[in-house]
């Protein structure tokens, strides 16, 4: 009995290498080991925080002399008014802004865009250990965190729900069907009848935005997150664009293998990469550098800036642009490779 175990034990283990599902075991942990590399591997001192001041507002000579001898840590930047330079922070130009609150100077507001992000949290323990090495106090200048986007914790997570849901169809969902009408031979069927490539690649993308729209629509309504009239339109224009864009990608990634098994292994490998640097590149300044090398980002940080910073379509014309002529060329490539019956 422990012979064919044994037996039965290396079978699998060859069936896995066989249909790559070995990889996957090995990819994930390595992958996962990188991103955090490069979440906690960088040295917050190493990019320099900007901070905005009020001209008109009176700060603690002690804090404006630290801000002055942390020039390798700090850039101030001074503005006549509040709101210049909230819109310096909303355009992503700046880390935060300090003001004075309530009647004493060494009490501060800190203005950012999002409290949970990387940048905030660089801010904070800045200030913080500047005021430890001046006064030797603990406590920090900073009383108070405000943030710009006032939305609820459900509405800031709701645009890395929405990418997981793309890509999760994109990469796990469409790639595993192709792969298996083509080990089924069911799309060789198909092309005997007067159904041509072109009309079953279009069904196929079609299915893909059909199923990522009514994801969405099923998230937001169990969420109980509403969009406004002026954005909407917009956020449905990107999600069309984005599910256009990924359901193309998928259908390539599943001419690609010949069986569902090997699909759903080359499906993570390529969802994974897609979402992680992406949904975290708020938390690592290392990876603010390599998301956008991400075909992925184009689609994220447009969502993200309609959702929580009211942006429109328009707003974004390289990255709707972008993630459609990654979608044409993937179906390009995958209507080359049907022509040629690729793994078929």
């Amino acid at each position: 009995m422990i012979r064919n175990i044994v037996i039965l034990t290396f079978n699998d283990l060859a069936i896995a290498f066989k249909n790559k599902t070995l990889y996957l075991i090995l990819f994930v942990p390595l992958f996962v080991v990188l991103v955090l590399k490069l979440v906690d591997g960088g040295d917050p001192g190493v990019q320099k925080i900007k901070i905005g001041l009020l001209e008109k507002e009176t700060y603690s000579p002690a804090l404006i002399q630290s801000l002055r001898s942390a020039d390798r840590v700090f850039t101030v930047s001074w503005f006549a008014n509040r709101t210049d330079a909230q819109r310096w922070v909303k355009e992503k130009n700046g880390d935060g802004v300090l003001i004075p609150s309530g009647e004493h100077v060494d009490s501060l507001t800190l203005i950012v865009l999002t409290k949970a992000s990387f940048q905030t949290l660089a801010i904070v323990e800045g200030i913080a250990e500047l005021q430890r090495v001046l006064e030797g106090r603990s406590n920090s200048w900073i009383s108070e965190i405000r943030s710009l986007q006032e939305s609820g914790i459900q509405q800031q997570m709701l645009p890395t729900w929405i990418l997981m849901l793309v890509l999760l169809v994109g990469f796990i969902i469409l790639p595993a069907q192709v792969a298996e009408e083509k080990e089924k031979k069911l799309l060789l069927g198909l092309l005997q009848t007067p159904i041509s490539e072109l009309e079953w690649l279009l069904a196929k993308v079609a299915l893909g935005m059909i199923l990522i729209a009514i994801a969405a629509i099923l998230l937001h309504l169990l969420a109980g997150v509403d969009v406004d009239f002026k954005s909407g339109w917009s956020y449905f224009a990107f999600l069309m664009i984005g599910g256009f864009c990924f359901s193309a990608f998928g259908i390539l990634v599943g001419f690609l293998c010949q069986t569902q098994a090997s699909a759903r292994t080359l499906g993570v490998v390529f969802y994974l990469p897609h979402l992680l640097p992406s949904a975290l590149s708020d938390f690592s300044q290392e990876l603010t550098k390599v998301a956008p090398l991400i075909p992925s980002y184009p689609f994220y940080g447009p969502i993200k800036s309609i959702l929580l910073e009211g942006g429109g379509l328009f707003d974004f014309p390289l990255e709707w642009m972008s993630l459609f002529g990654i979608g044409i060329v993937t179906l390009l490539l995958s209507h080359r490779l049907m022509k040629k019956r690729w793994l078929m």
